[in-house]
């Protein structure tokens, strides 16, 4: 996804790492460069806060549980394939 708009930082890449921004696992420096870019860009704003949302529903629902450690690095697997399977198509 890009809105077409040059940033410092590119969309792709600030999507990339909307998880791991989520959950506060980027550098200082990576979180300013992101948090910049979705100030200036209402897509990524958009698909951030979707992003948002889909983690506190989870969180609300599946409670303390921690996901085992297969199906998290199943499913990131997954993720990431989806995501290449994207950029191909874009």
């Amino acid at each position: 996804m890009s809105c077409g708009n040059p940033h410092e930082t590119p969309c792709s890449e600030v999507l990339d790492r909307v998880y791991w921004y989520l959950d506060g696992e980027v550098s200082e420096e990576d979180c300013d460069h992101i948090r910049q870019h979705l100030d200036e860009c209402g897509p990524c704003l958009r698909e951030y806060g979707l992003e948002e949302a889909v983690k506190r529903v989870v969180a609300k629902h599946c409670g303390c549980d921690p996901a085992p450690s297969e199906l998290r690095d199943k499913i990131l697997v997954r993720i990431r394939q989806v995501q290449a399977e994207i950029e191909v198509f874009e």
